[in-house]
């Protein structure tokens, strides 16, 4: 799938806005906040649950990594999300 297609395809669910649950969230980090080197998605079950994590890193901008956008929407479709939500922006990395 083309990244383009994959990234509207999110988009789309994001403006849906809350349906309940199960929960959807992507927040992208990087180290400036131009370039988002890593992705993270969570899933929640139920309200009150310990959100399931993974973690994506790209060796570019993870938003124009047409392999991680497309297997971000499978996650979304296969997990049957009623929400998916997004961090605005870029969150930046910490240096550790």
């Amino acid at each position: 799938m083309h990244v383009d297609k994959a990234k509207k395809r999110i988009a789309k669910q994001v403006k849906k806005g809350f349906h309940g649950y199960p929960l959807v969230s992507l927040e992208y980090f990087g180290k400036t906040p131009d370039s988002a080197i890593e992705v993270v998605i969570s899933y929640t079950e139920e309200e009150g649950a310990e959100p399931q994590k993974q973690t994506f890193v790209s060796g570019g901008d993870a938003r124009e990594d047409e392999t991680i956008q497309s297997t971000l929407l499978k996650i979304i479709e296969r997990a049957d999300a009623k929400t998916v939500t997004e961090v605005n922006g870029i969150s930046t990395l910490s240096e550790t």
